[in-house]
């Protein structure tokens, strides 16, 4: 009898950072603007409203955008730094980073004379060497020249699209009350379905999905409903009673 061994395939995500990004870009555009034009609808001005989100939305966005592309530079950076440093110790001091190697599999329960023949493999070939220390003793992973644009890119759009939705109703009912209501309603079902969706992504189980989906929409409503109670405080406010 000849045994077939079972075909193992292993599925993993390698857009794990773009996920991330879509992640927070579009949980923050949820949250922010909805918190924004629920807080304004309380002046009763449905045109304010509009002319306030939008304004939030396009800042919003372009903040977020920006942000991205800082935190992906200031990562490429960083790897470039620690990469020219890494190049540096081991030509110059070789005998401390063999035993780093060593230390790097002792929590492992590895023996030395186990991992002997490949840091003689490593000694060789001083540019894998590199490379191995980059990624198993700093735990750093050469970031993707394009990561910089696309990450912007996907976080400012998520965040846009995600500030859309509380925002739709307001462009077409006029009553500013109503619009409220309704835009509370569609961003109720976004948060949970975004909230369960985004637990799903990330590994969660379908109970903690579910959980997920219901801190995700305590945070929404926390947001708003601080956001409606500071500004209708602050409504009976004049520019002249700021300044007495």
């Amino acid at each position: 009898m000849t045994f077939t061994p079972y075909p193992h395939k292993e599925h993993h995500t390698s857009n794990g950072a773009w996920v991330r990004d879509a992640i927070i870009g579009f949980a923050d555009g949820l949250t922010v603007p909805f918190a924004l034009t629920a807080g304004l609808s309380s002046i009763g001005s449905s045109h304010l409203v509009i002319l306030g989100g939008l304004a939030e939305l396009f800042a919003g966005s372009i903040s977020m955008g920006l942000g991205a592309y800082l935190a992906a530079l200031t990562e490429k950076n960083h790897y470039a730094v620690e990469l020219l440093r890494e190049r540096r110790e081991v030509e110059s001091v070789p005998s401390e980073e063999i035993e780093e190697i060593y230390d790097i599999f002792q929590p492992y329960g590895v023996s030395r004379g186990s991992v002997e023949p490949l840091v003689k493999e490593l000694v060789r070939d001083k540019e894998a060497w590199v490379r191995f220390m980059m990624v198993f003793e700093l735990g750093l992973q050469e970031p993707a020249s394009s990561r910089l644009y696309l990450s912007a890119l996907v976080m400012g759009l998520s965040y846009f699209f995600g500030g859309l939705v509380p925002m739709i109703p307001y462009f077409a009912i006029k009553d500013v009350t109503r619009a409220l209501f309704v835009s509370i309603g569609i961003t109720v079902v976004i948060l949970l379905a975004f909230g369960y969706v985004k637990a799903i992504v990330t590994g969660t189980s379908k109970r903690g999905a579910v959980r997920g989906a219901l801190e995700t929409l305590v945070v929404g409503v926390l947001a708003a409903g601080a956001s409606y109670g500071i500004v209708k405080g602050l409504e009976g406010i004049r520019p002249v009673d700021v300044g007495k």
